[in-house]
């Protein structure tokens, strides 16, 4: 019987997630796993949600489950598990029927998949969920790309399982295509760039100050109940304080420094080279992953030029500096973000609603923070203006961005490496430098390329004297 409101295909830990959020909202749900077991053994283990959740064994029974028009969620691996997917289902579906996708998939893909589908009369949304296995279950942050029709179709179950800010949905539509797929990008590059931050910060309480996991993990929970509350914080404090139950150590001091990446964060940065839009705290975060992989390299260098790292002199750097350096390290890469976003819209001919999209991750998303309700003040306002201007964060970055400079320096003397922190005071320098190098560098490309010069007392393109000298 065609009892259910919405199907799902995909049962790992995001799908399950989401399609136990969806029956909890009260709305039934078909559920299908190619791997047909697991099928079962979600059923039963839903609990008291079983009698919302269908159990469908083949694509056919799952299809013939769900009430027409139908709307089809897939949770599957991104790439061509997504286009296999679709292929299978699609001859089974009406002409009206929507496929939603809503894995990591690169919105290069949502926009191909989501033209085919226009040129089929077949309506496709590609959405970006961010919140991990608890923001599935409870509430996540959705991004949803697509005809604006089709996203109207289901919003209104997206924002009633969505995460809510003071009863507001975390979840809105951003545009045409792979919109939404192209946000939760930039989402997950800016997640890169503050978790490599706050390890950074972590790094100089560790090596430079001495400091053991436990006394982290205090300075971690202060901070959460000031200007840098946020998710990240909160885990990076909790991390910090848990006990391996094999040795009784610190948890955070059995943890092999090799850190893993989906790709996201790589999408972001190439994403941006083609947009020539500088988001060099996300490109340092990505560049901070790939070296951090290279452990056996990394160990040889420590043993060719001895350990980077030093104890820095007494009160070199204090915790409230570091706290200080953080968060301007936060500003300055959530400007760039957005910054991102506005070229892609310009870029791609979307209007995407920058506002919205700070506002839709004030919840249920990894990098929800106190400081986005200011953002999307500041972006209401003004939504081209980068939030470096914005008066609100001008005052903040005015007051901390010393402690930035000093912390970098500091932690430079003495090897510390914090390059992401870094990046970001790069991008502060020459964002406020009126006159900058470039004039050399236009002078080089004339040189042995005659590639021309503006003057800044006349107009048009210009050559120098060089002659003979090239």
């Amino acid at each position: 019987m065609s009892n259910s409101e919405i199907g799902l295909i995909g049962l790992g830990t995001m799908g399950a997630m989401l399609a136990l959020n969806i029956a909890e909202k009260g709305f039934p749900i078909a559920v299908f796993n190619r791997t047909t077991s697991r099928t079962s053994e979600f059923h039963a283990q839903a609990g008291d949600l079983a009698d919302r959740v269908t159990p469908c064994e083949t694509l056919e029974a799952f299809v013939a489950a769900i009430k027409p028009p139908r709307s089809i969620i897939l949770m599957v691996p991104a790439g061509d598990a997504v286009d296999q997917q679709i292929d299978a289902l699609r001859p089974l579906l009406d002409a009206d029927d929507l496929i939603i996708d809503a894995g990591n998939a690169n919105f290069h893909d949502t926009n191909r998949r989501a033209r085919a589908a226009s040129e089929a009369g077949h309506p496709y949304l590609g959405i970006g969920v961010s919140g991990g296995e608890e923001g599935a279950r409870h509430g996540p942050s959705i991004m949803g790309g697509g005809p604006k029709e089709a996203w109207d179709r289901v919003s209104h179950i997206l924002e009633a399982i969505s995460a809510k800010y003071e009863d507001t949905p975390c979840a809105t539509w951003m545009g045409e295509g792979g919109a939404g797929h192209f946000v939760k990008t930039v989402h997950n590059g800016i997640e890169y760039a503050d978790m490599q931050m706050i390890a950074e910060v972590y790094g100089v309480m560790r090596d430079g100050l001495g400091m053991g996991a436990a006394d982290c993990a205090d300075v971690f929970k202060t901070w959460n109940k000031g200007p840098l509350q946020s998710y990240l914080i909160e885990i990076s404090g909790a991390v910090a304080a848990a006990t391996d139950p094999v040795t009784g150590n610190p948890m955070l001091d059995m943890i092999l420094d090799r850190a893993g990446q989906k790709g996201t964060g790589r999408w972001t940065a190439i994403e941006a080279q083609h947009l020539a839009a500088p988001i060099t705290a996300i490109d340092a975060a990505v560049a901070a992953r790939n070296m951090s992989a290279q452990l056996d390299i990394r160990r040889k260098g420590e043993t060719r030029f001895g350990a980077a790292p030093e104890a820095l002199p007494e009160s070199a750097l204090t915790i409230d500096q570091l706290e200080q350096a953080l968060i301007a390290g936060k500003v300055l890469c959530y400007a760039q973000g957005f910054e991102l976003l506005n070229a892609a819209s310009d870029s791609f001919g979307w209007t995407l609603p920058m506002p919205d999209i700070a506002r839709v991750w004030r919840e249920g998303c990894i990098i929800r923070s106190s400081m986005l309700n200011d953002m999307a003040s500041a972006l209401t306002d003004d939504a081209k203006r980068n939030l470096m201007f914005a008066p609100a964060f001008t005052d903040i970055l005015k007051r901390t961005h010393g402690a930035l400079r000093h912390a970098v320096a500091t932690a430079a003397q003495s090897g510390l490496p914090l390059p992401a922190l870094s990046a970001g005071l790069g991008y502060f320098d020459i964002m406020r430098t009126g006159r900058s190098t470039a004039n050399m560098i236009q002078g080089q490309r004339d040189f042995f390329g005659a590639h021309s010069f503006e003057r800044v007392d006349q107009d048009g393109a210009h050559h120098g004297p060089w002659g003979s000298h090239r």
